[in-house]
Order: C-alpha cells, then structure tokens, then sequence
C-alpha cells in the first residue's frame, strides 16, 4: 500500500442520512479513539431532519473534512461512494450515521493488519442497541471464527451461513486499494451491499477475525418488515448464484443449495427476531 506523506493510515468514513437523533453519538464515537493516526471524512445525503446542520459544528475540528451534501438519489450506494472517493487512507472504515464504534476499535483492528501483512480485511462482533442506545442482543457476528484465515474461506462460510456473518460496516476495517481495485460498493444486490463488497476484497488476501466487541449496530423500525426480510433472502441468493459463478470452483452444488436454504432459513429467523424485538422496544 502507498500513501502521500501526509495522508493518514485510515479513513473513517461516515456517509449521514436523516440521522439527526443519532449522528453526534456516531460521530463522537469517532473522535473517542485512542489511536490518533486517522481521518473522519462526513457527508450528509440530503436530509430533510436537519443532519446537515449538525454536521456543520464538527467542521472545524482536527482529522474531520464535512464535505458539502451529497445529492438526492442514488440510495446508500451514492453516499458510501462519494465519502469513501474522499478518503486518503490505507485502510477504510465506514461507519453508518446511527452506528458507534469502541474507543479501542481503530488501535485493535490497525494492529492485526501490522502483524498479518497479507491480510485485506479484519472484522469484529457488535452488539445490537435500540434506538435510545439500550442493549438487545450482545455480541453478534462472525459465526465463530477467530483468528486469521484464507479469505476465500470466510467469504465461502458467511455464504454457507445465509447470512452477512462479517457484520455492519462499523465492524469492518478494509484495505481501501483493494476497495478500488475491485470497483468500490457493490450495488447490484442492495440489501447486501455490505456482504457482496467484502466477499470481493476477501478473495484477495487474508482475514482477520476479531471476536471482542468494537462496534454497535442500530436496530430501527424500519427493520421490521415481512416483506424486507423476503427480499433480503432473495437477493442473497442471487448473490450466492453470482458469485458461485464468478469464482469457479469456491462452491460445489451441494454447497451452493446448503447456502441458498440457509438464506431462506434466516429470512424467517430474522422475522421471527424483528417480532421479538418490536415488543422490546
């Protein structure tokens, strides 16, 4: 990886939207670090509840660029392009504007790409917070793994699993070379454009998986829906579909149909959860 000299080691990227209530917590969440060679590069994506006005107090801070609002459309695609093309680090972590990462999370994840120098991507478990912050579930993600591996092998089991096992993007720290080299986010299936992206920049190089908690993912209402868990499910096989496709040889057919069913499986999981979770809250 090659950076100017005065180019940070990582980029923490947030792109904003309609995330009045929560952006300063995301955003302090940030600035808590205690690893100081980072940047925090915002964008607010057009909303309408006055996120772009809160962004605004944080512009003349050290390390935070507040780039002018994103224009309307596109959908989260739009938004996680423009502020990660704004990046300058070796290494990228988005972080949605309702999320929030541990004061450790940058030291912890930096340090295992020091010492795996193969490795593109590290992820660790989050746990999953209502909307004023309160714990629901505890220490989500990663299915298991620990340690580093082949990245051709994580991104064949989260496949195996039916489920984005890497987690949110505030989880994730990536190799944002490899990001570009591979075309950036991933669009094509939307609900998974988290997983889709990952499973590119994995077949590059290593994984390293972290299973402390140094993230916490935002539960919302708008997660409670029969028919978005439905559609999540299909994308995701047609995701598997492609990238069996793609890379030859990664999945047997048995394999591919294993994944496929275990997506169905989640969907009625997640339903289940969201059910759950809407008389929690």
């Amino acid at each position: 990886m090659t950076r100017s000299s005065d180019a940070p080691r990582v980029s923490v990227v947030i792109p904003a939207y309609n995330n009045a209530r929560d952006i300063r917590s995301a955003i302090d969440s940030v600035l808590a670090q205690d690893y100081a060679d980072y940047e925090l590069v915002v964008a607010d994506h057009a909303s309408t509840d006055g996120t772009s006005a809160i962004l605004e107090d944080y512009r003349d801070l050290p390390r935070v660029r507040v780039l002018a609002p994103t224009p309307a459309g596109g959908g989260a695609l739009a938004n996680w392009s423009r502020v990660t093309a704004h990046a300058r680090g070796d290494l990228l972590k988005l972080v949605c504007g309702d999320d929030l990462i541990t004061p450790d999370a940058l030291r912890r994840q930096v340090a295992a790409f020091d010492t795996n120098p193969d490795v593109v991507m590290v992820a660790t478990r989050r746990n999953l917070i209502d909307a004023s912050g309160h714990q629901l579930l505890a220490a989500r993600g990663l299915a298991g793994l620990q340690g580093c591996l082949p990245g051709h092998e994580a991104a064949k089991i989260s496949i195996l699993a039916g489920t984005n096992v890497f987690g949110e993007p505030a989880c994730v720290l990536l190799r944002r070379d490899i990001l570009q080299e591979e075309g950036g986010w991933d669009g094509r299936f939307p609900y998974l454009i988290d997983q889709a992206t990952y499973s590119r920049v994995l077949m590059r190089g290593n994984f390293v998986a972290i299973p402390e908690v140094m993230a916490s993912f935002r539960i919302s209402a708008g997660q409670w829906s029969v028919r978005l868990t439905r559609e999540q499910s299909q994308q995701a096989i047609a995701f598997h579909e492609y990238f069996a496709s793609a890379h030859a040889g990664l999945l047997s057919a048995a394999e591919l149909r294993r994944g496929n069913r275990h997506a169905r499986w989640m969907a009625h999981v997640r339903r289940i959860a969201y059910a759950w979770l809407r008389r929690r809250m």
